[in-house]
Parts: structure tokens; C-alpha cells; sequence
């Protein structure tokens, strides 16, 4: 899948966010290795901290799934530049994405940014940080 089609499912999801209070609209394409694409949006809540992100709604979607091969991401949002994902999103997409897979950052008015996981969160926490407390 090329990377403007990615980006157009993004924009596709954007239109779907439930964003009542902030009217932030964020939208996320998730190209998983088989093919797939799950669609993510954010969706508000008045109590905000049960706000979820369009990143980790395709995340868990995907796992929900039971797909764990990730490709891709792309995201987009109304905003000057590309926009880069919170930094829930980064920790969460770290704990099942390679540092090299591909995340495609964008705007409405397209404006592309594509960088890895490694240059998005680089020296991220991870899963190998805890073995010393499995024994």
C-alpha cells in the first residue's frame, strides 16, 4: 500500500472522531503486514483522562484482533505541521512496533512526515528493561 493511500484512510477515520470538547480531530491508518488496515479515531470523554487517541485505537483494535504484525501507521489532524502522536501514543505504539517501522505523520493539507519509531521515541522504556525483576 503506498503511503498516500495509508494517509487518505487516515483522513477518512479523522472525519469519524468524537471530539465534542476539544474539536481536535485526530485520525490513524494501521497497515498491518497481512494487508489489514484498522482505522482509529479519538474519541472524547468529559471526564478526560478516559480520552482515547486514533493511535491507540487501531493499536488495540489490531490486538483486539488478534494481529500483532505491524507495518505502518499514518496520522493525520488539522494542524500546521504533521502531526506527531502524544506521548501515551508514543510509549504504546513503542511496546508493539519495531524501531523501524514506518509512522507517516501528516496534516489536512498535506504535509507528510515519515520517521521510525526510533527517531519518534528513541532510549524508549521497554519490556527488556524489566527482565532483571522476572527472576
Amino acid at each position: 500500500m503506498e503511503q498516500t493511500e495509508l494517509i487518505s484512510l487516515a483522513k477518512e477515520a479523522h472525519g469519524k472522531a468524537y471530539t465534542p470538547y476539544s474539536k481536535f480531530n485526530v485520525g490513524a491508518a494501521l497497515l498491518m503486514k497481512s494487508g489489514k488496515v484498522y482505522l482509529g479515531c479519538n474519541i472524547e470523554n468529559a471526564a478526560y483522562p478516559v480520552t482515547i487517541c486514533a493511535e491507540r485505537t487501531a493499536i488495540f483494535k489490531a490486538i483486539s484482533e488478534g494481529e500483532y504484525d505491524f507495518d505502518q501507521l499514518a496520522v493525520v489532524a488539522d494542524t500546521e505541521r504533521p502531526v506527531p502522536p502524544c506521548g501515551s501514543c508514543r510509549q504504546v505504539l513503542s511496546e508493539f512496533f519495531t524501531k523501524e517501522t514506518l509512522i507517516h505523520t501528516s496534516n489536512l493539507t498535506g504535509d507528510i512526515k515519515t520517521i521510525t519509531m526510533e527517531e519518534l521515541l528513541p532510549f524508549s522504556f521497554a519490556a527488556s528493561d524489566m527482565e532483571k525483576n522476572k527472576n
